[in-house]
């Protein structure tokens, strides 16, 4: 399953490099956007979660939600080579 990871990290000057570690071992990942991540993982929504939330502080906000096959927008060719090449992962 392809998941989109997206936040919001509130604290300037955070160190976050193990957050960016923790998401990076979820699975194959495409980091285009400042604060997205598209992962190919067989773990679940919660399952991502429970590897981030250690490297997250309280005031940040989060969501981890499935990648459907009904998506645009507007992107280097390499992001939506990865996309397409993905979209069997993907929900209907």
């Amino acid at each position: 399953m392809i998941y989109a990871i997206d936040y919001d990290l509130k604290r300037p000057g955070q160190n976050y490099e193990a957050l960016y570690q923790a998401i990076k071992s979820c699975g194959v990942w495409w980091h285009h956007l400042d604060s997205t991540w598209l992962v190919d993982t067989s773990l679940t929504a919660q399952g991502i979660w429970d590897r981030l939330a250690p490297h997250v502080d309280k005031n940040d906000f989060f969501l981890v939600i499935g990648v459907t096959r009904d998506y645009q927008g507007w992107l280097p060719k390499e992001a939506w080579e990865w996309l397409d090449s993905r979209k069997p992962k993907m929900a209907a």
